[in-house]
């Protein structure tokens, strides 16, 4: 009996979700015995042309990672879907847009005026962008378009599963995996981790006071030695776990450091910067206006720590862009 075939793919993102693949450490021998992987650029030689020359549907699953900026990228991943019977979105990026996301506070024109022109590391400002085509003594050569936004995958095409994560922890692939090869998957846009939020696999959830945590002040990771037994949030420290999806074993709190949401929205929740907003407010130990201004003025990149993974999937960011009051 063949074995099921598999294909991944990297589009905007850092390269450690690929990394992730790597960190399954000697359960990557299993995969690679139960599969039979026919296209993976960052580690195999296949061309896109292996890919074309597969039948519609013959991959049994594809894995991207990364949100979509390129026409590259828009075009790989359209014929992915072409050939794939499931399309998995692996990994923040791909799921919700990812911190390359951000990148949708601006725009294209004002990304590359910074980065080829204004910034302190271009020497010489010789004035060059990069273009699309540029003829050379050799000939013609093209790049791929820099498109006016970062999207997450779902709104290119179609996609059956999210593994959520920046990136995604070894034991959520390795379930992801086993759920494929048993023909075990959930329903269709299922999100393939938890479904409680992480406060309740955190280890420190017990610390929490009886009456809930609450606000008088926020504080950075850095401004404070932090107690390793204790909720961070009880501490001060702005921690994202009551509204992030679980599965991720709390890696992150475990290390002494506050969830920043990689792992996404629960099921239900359309936005996921809007719930944080909503956690933080109901914490604020305060009912004086001012007060609550200071407590909100004092969290530094507001966007960024409540959008950090998710601003290309954020309902409320499409809905301002519509009214003018977004770039």
């Amino acid at each position: 009996m063949p074995k099921p075939k598999v294909g991944l793919y990297w589009c905007a993102s850092c390269g450690g979700c690929e990394e992730a693949v790597v960190d399954l450490a000697e359960k990557i021998l299993d995969v690679v015995a139960a599969v039979d992987i026919v296209f993976w650029p960052v580690a195999l030689d296949f061309k896109k042309e292996d890919v074309e020359a597969l039948s519609d549907g013959e991959m049994t699953a594809a894995f991207i990672n990364g949100a979509v900026r390129l026409s590259e990228q828009e075009e790989m991943v359209h014929l992915l879907r072409r050939k794939a019977q499931y399309v998995i979105a692996f990994g923040s990026c791909a799921h919700l847009g990812g911190i390359p996301g951000l990148a949708n506070l601006t725009d294209r024109q004002s990304i590359f005026q910074y980065a080829y022109r204004d910034a302190p590391t271009v020497v010489p400002d010789d004035g060059i962008v990069p273009r699309q085509q540029v003829t050379v003594p050799q000939g013609d050569l093209k790049l791929p378009e820099f498109w006016e936004r970062v999207r997450a995958l779902d709104q290119v095409i179609d996609v059956d599963y999210y593994l959520p994560g920046c990136p995604p922890t070894p034991t959520v692939i390795a379930n992801a995996l086993t759920a494929l090869l048993e023909g075990k998957l959930p329903e269709k846009g299922a999100v393939l981790a938890g479904t409680r939020a992480l406060c309740y696999e955190c280890d420190r959830a017990a610390t929490k006071p009886e009456k809930g945590c609450t606000l008088s002040e926020i504080k950075r990771p850095w401004e404070i030695i932090a107690d390793p037994e204790k909720c961070l949030l009880a501490q001060g420290i702005l921690c994202l776990g009551p509204v992030t999806r679980g599965g991720c074993d709390a890696v992150c709190v475990k290390g002494n450091m506050p969830c920043t949401g990689c792992f996404g929205p629960l099921d239900r929740v359309r936005d996921f910067g809007a719930k944080g907003l909503s956690a933080i407010a109901s914490l604020l130990d305060s009912n004086d206006e001012a007060e609550i201004e200071r407590l909100v003025n004092s969290i530094p990149d507001v966007a960024g720590v409540l959008y950090r993974y998710s601003l290309p999937a954020s309902v409320l960011f499409k809905s301002a862009q519509t009214k003018g009051d977004a770039p």
